[in-house]
C-alpha cells in the first residue's frame, strides 16, 4: 500500500516539475514573440532642419526588412513627392533617392514597411529645408565707382582750368611789375637824398 502510494506522489511531482519547465518557457517567449519592429533611425531625422535636401532619405529599423513590401515616401512643401527611384532595402536599412533639386519647405516621411518575420511598421515625421540666402544687393548709386565724365564736363574743366592759369599769369605780371615799380621809387629816393647831401 505504501509503495503504490509513493508511486502516485513521484508520478505528482514529475507532472508538476513537467508543467513549471512549460510555464517557464512560455514566460520567456511570450516577450519576445510580443515584439514589434521599430524605426530606429533616420536621415534625414525628425524635425530636423537642413540646408539642402539631401540626395537620400535612410530608414533603419530594429528588424531586417523585406523588399516586396517597403514603401517609403517624402512629399514636398508643395505636396508632391520628391522620390528619385523606388525604395531598395539592405538588410535593416531602406534607402530611398531624392530629387536634390526640391524647393525649401517643410518635408513629410511617411513609410509602411513589414520586417522578415512579417511584423509591419508605419509611421510619418517631418523635416524642414530652410531656404538659401539669395543674392547679394547690388550697390547703390551713391556706393559704386564714379562714372568717367561726360565731354562736356571735361571741356567745362579744360575752360576752367584755363581761366584759372590765365588769372594767375595776370596776378604774377602784377606783382611783378609793382615790384618794378617799388625799386625804382626806392632808387629815385636814395639819389634825392645823396644829392641833398652833396648840395649842403
Amino acid at each position: 500500500m505504501n509503495v503504490i502510494k509513493r508511486r502516485a506522489a513521484t508520478r505528482m511531482a514529475r507532472s508538476l516539475v513537467a508543467l513549471t519547465a512549460t510555464g517557464a518557457a512560455l514566460a520567456v517567449s511570450a516577450p519576445q514573440a510580443a515584439a514589434h519592429t521599430e524605426l530606429d533611425t533616420s536621415s534625414p531625422g525628425a524635425q530636423a532642419t537642413l540646408s539642402g535636401l539631401p540626395p537620400n532619405a535612410t530608414l533603419t529599423f530594429s528588424d531586417s526588412m523585406t523588399q516586396k513590401y517597403a514603401k517609403v515616401a517624402v512629399t514636398g512643401p508643395d505636396g508632391k513627392s520628391t522620390a528619385a527611384g523606388d525604395p531598395q532595402v539592405d538588410g535593416k536599412t531602406v534607402t530611398l533617392p531624392l530629387e536634390t533639386g526640391s524647393p525649401a519647405g517643410r518635408y513629410t516621411v511617411g513609410y509602411r514597411v513589414v520586417s522578415a518575420d512579417g511584423h509591419p511598421v508605419s509611421g510619418s515625421y517631418t523635416f524642414t529645408v530652410k531656404a538659401a540666402g539669395g543674392p547679394s544687393p547690388s550697390p547703390r548709386a551713391d556706393q559704386s565707382a564714379a562714372a568717367p565724365p561726360s565731354p562736356a564736363a571735361r571741356a567745362a574743366q579744360a575752360d576752367g582750368a584755363g581761366a584759372e592759369s590765365s588769372g594767375t599769369d595776370i596776378s604774377a605780371l602784377v606783382g611783378g611789375g609793382a615790384l618794378v615799380l617799388t625799386l625804382a621809387a626806392v632808387g629815385v629816393y636814395v639819389v634825392r637824398r645823396r644829392r641833398a647831401g652833396h648840395g649842403s
